[in-house]
């Protein structure tokens, strides 16, 4: 199952490739200097019903707001990329005490580049952290009052998540890359309270040790980004994250897709599917899959 969902993502992504390629044919060399590119995103999902309604259902109101900042630098052959994601969303079901997350990543992607010759491969060094912002809860129910319980399982960096390494990367252009680090340092942080709770066994909580607040790995990373235009005003956009770690079954492959299809209406508008699948059996032995469709308000700065 995992073998055939890391093919159909490598498919989706390889195919994402040859639209970038012919859209890049009159691909030109950005100028020396900064650039710099940013945008807020709050896209509304909502559904209601009456109590005369007979087809059952539950209202139910969502909202997602996301931020999407890059800030790159070139000097002759030297790049140097960084882009910011942040993501947040709560939904709200009627007759729920609680409102509960339905996505919540901070992320800081950053690869520095010199490039080899006159081609498009770079050498390079990349950084890549990811945490959460919020309390993540795991939900139950009280048996003796049939309230709604939570219990915090998460939290802002715990867990947050540090790759680095060198490697070789192909640009095409800012719209294309993939950058191969076959000797990447990854470092899992975590609250020490999840790991010292009685009885808490090694590796139960994102792999890392009782009584410990971080687990240090060594493997090689592979990832890519590629956005492309698929109709008028219809981007997609695909980010696909491998890694394996030599240290602990490196045949386990660490696997995070993220699709992002952009239907645009106007200048403020659009309507978005957003699609992401993430395995990590440090975390679940399972894959972990989010969708969120819906209308968005749009930013730029």
């Amino acid at each position: 199952m995992k073998k055939n969902l890391l093919f159909a993502f490598s498919l989706l992504f390889c195919t994402g490739i040859a639209f970038s390629q012919e859209e890049e044919k009159k691909d030109s060399i950005p100028p020396n200097g900064w650039t710099r590119e940013g945008n807020v995103q709050l896209l509304f999902n909502q559904s209601a019903f009456n109590k005369e309604w007979t087809g059952g259902g539950t209202s139910s109101i969502a909202g997602n707001l996301t931020v999407d900042y890059q800030f790159n630098y070139r000097k002759d052959a030297f790049t140097w990329d960084n882009r910011i994601l942040a993501n947040y969303g709560l939904t709200k079901v009627k007759g729920d005490e609680f409102a509960r997350k339905t996505s919540d990543r901070l992320e800081l992607n950053s690869i520095a580049g010199k490039q080899i010759e006159e081609t498009n491969f770079y050498y390079s060094w990349f950084l890549n952290f990811r945490t959460q912002f919020a309390k993540g809860y795991e939900f139950g129910e009280d048996p003796e009052t049939g309230e709604t319980t939570r219990t915090e399982t998460t939290h802002f960096m715990s867990p947050a998540y540090l790759q680095t390494g060198p490697g070789i990367m192909y640009k095409k252009s800012d719209n294309f890359m993939i950058n191969l680090a076959p000797a990447t340092a990854r470092f899992i942080f975590v609250d020490k309270d999840f790991t010292s709770t009685e009885g808490y066994v090694d590796g139960d909580y994102f792999g890392v040790n009782e009584g410990e607040s971080m687990r240090f790995e060594f493997g090689a990373s592979l990832s890519g980004f590629v956005s492309y235009e698929i109709l008028e005003n219809v981007n997609m956009d695909h980010t696909l994250s491998l890694y394996s770690n030599y240290l602990d079954k490196p045949g386990n492959v660490d696997i995070d897709y993220l699709l992002n299809l952009e239907m645009g209406i106007n200048d403020y508008l659009s309507a978005n599917f957003i699609f992401q699948a993430i395995y990590d059996d440090n975390a679940v032995g399972a894959f972990q899959i989010r969708e969120v469709f819906g209308l968005g308000i749009n930013f730029g700065f």
